[in-house]
């Protein structure tokens, strides 16, 4: 018996064993793949392949890593909403660009997309805390232009963009107008049950049973559930029911933490939409509702000239 207890001790210990080593030597490959497997660093296409005029914005961050963006302009006239779009973990943000080229037809809006640090052409390694001050360098880079209207600035993130999204829109209230979350996980502490299982026993976020041992070893924590709970802007939580990476009860999760105090919360399911697709397979409903959305909580300035009446066949479909 004694026999059997050492040895069940031991098993336990080397399961231990084993997830501290591979949180300490991989975690960052396994949250951060700015090159997808097969392709390279630098991006594919520009938007000037899809015919849309935009312009190479060059930052810093506050720790003084050098950054890249574009920023893609509906119309030179047009004083619309402007979407700060945060991508997933995976590939740079060229891999967006067809998703963009819709969001601006559809949302007649102006599109900044940032490259983290490590991805694309910015320079540095991500991290949390690195992509937590590239997201405020955008922000301000955005609030300083005299070429949109600074409120109406929404921020728009799916999956790791949506941790990076949240966590800036509850620092920004002044500058953030809404926030847009799509297939957003509840914590990479709660993702690393999902990705690997055995870890969950040791490894979890707020709502977790586990004894949560190995919790100080994750880096990059993105609990983005304990921070939708302090955001008080409007909330869009569009949820793909098919997402086969990030559990569809992550998002509702979420949507829970804040819609007991944050009363302008809207939370709309997608019954095909995967981790990816969830704009395509939502079809015309999933832009007339993100649509709304914004009209609804970021409405436009009356004295500022529309740009939908005679310039929203601007792009084709």
């Amino acid at each position: 018996m004694v026999s059997y207890v050492s040895a069940l001790l031991y098993g336990v210990g080397g399961i231990v064993v084993a997830g501290m080593a591979l949180l300490v030597a991989f975690q960052e490959k396994l949250v951060y793949v700015p090159v997808l497997p097969g392709l390279t660093k630098s991006y594919p296409i520009t938007p000037a392949r899809l015919r849309l005029p935009y312009e190479d914005v060059w930052l810093r961050s506050a720790d003084g890593v050098r950054l890249h963006a574009w920023f893609i302009k509906l119309i030179p006239e047009c004083r619309g909403p402007t979407v700060l779009f945060f991508q997933e973990n995976a590939g740079n943000i060229a891999h967006r660009l067809e998703m963009v080229r819709i969001m601006i037809q559809r949302l007649q809006c102006n599109v900044f997309m940032l490259s983290y640090r490590g991805y694309g052409a910015s320079d540095g390694y991500p991290s949390q805390h690195g992509i937590a001050k590239d997201a405020q360098a955008a922000l301000d880079h955005l609030s300083q232009r005299t070429d949109i209207d600074t409120s109406r600035i929404v921020v728009f993130g799916r999956s790791l963009g949506g941790a990076v999204g949240a966590l800036l829109t509850k620092n920004n209230p002044d500058k953030v107008a809404a926030l847009i979350l799509e297939n957003t996980f509840t914590s990479i502490l709660d993702m690393a049950g999902v990705l690997l299982p055995f870890l969950k026993w040791f490894i979890g976020g707020t709502g977790s049973k586990g004894p949560k041992i190995l919790n100080f070893l994750v880096r990059s924590p993105w609990s983005t559930i304990d921070i939708v709970g302090q955001i008080n802007q409007p909330i869009l939580f569009l949820s793909g029911l098919q997402d086969e990476m990030v559990p569809p009860s992550h998002m509702q999760m979420l949507y829970a933490k804040v819609a007991s105090h944050n009363r302008e919360c809207i939370f709309v399911e997608f019954p095909n939409g995967m981790h990816m697709d969830t704009w395509l397979a939502g079809g015309d409903r999933y832009w007339r509702t993100t649509q709304q959305f914004i009209e609804n909580h970021v409405p436009e300035i009356k004295e500022h000239e529309s740009c939908h009446d005679d310039k929203g066949d601007s792009f084709s479909s």
